[in-house]
């Protein structure tokens, strides 16, 4: 296989990890008869984010770099806040 078929492989891979989080976010959500955003959902976001944000790099494309570097901050923030507010109701 090709370095270039590879990269693609993982471009693809991170659009699934990354689409995942929205089939997550819908199935909850319909579980629970309300809009909903699962730990899962984060989790999703991050690991299709970076996976992304490799596959930007080696394509060195500046525009969707900044956009999952960006993404990959907000999601890594959103799992910092829900890790502490759980530590919080710990006591």
């Amino acid at each position: 296989m090709s370095t270039e078929t590879a990269w693609i492989l993982v471009g693809f891979l991170g659009q699934a990890l990354f689409s995942m989080r929205f089939l997550i976010q819908w199935i909850y959500s319909e579980k629970k008869k309300r809009s909903v955003i699962p730990l899962a959902f984060w989790f999703f976001s991050l690991a299709g984010g970076l996976t992304l944000l490799s596959y930007a790099i080696y394509r060195r494309d500046p525009v969707f770099i900044a956009g999952q570097a960006a993404g990959v901050f907000i999601y890594t923030r959103n799992l910092q806040l829900i890790a502490r507010e759980k530590k919080l109701q710990k006591g």
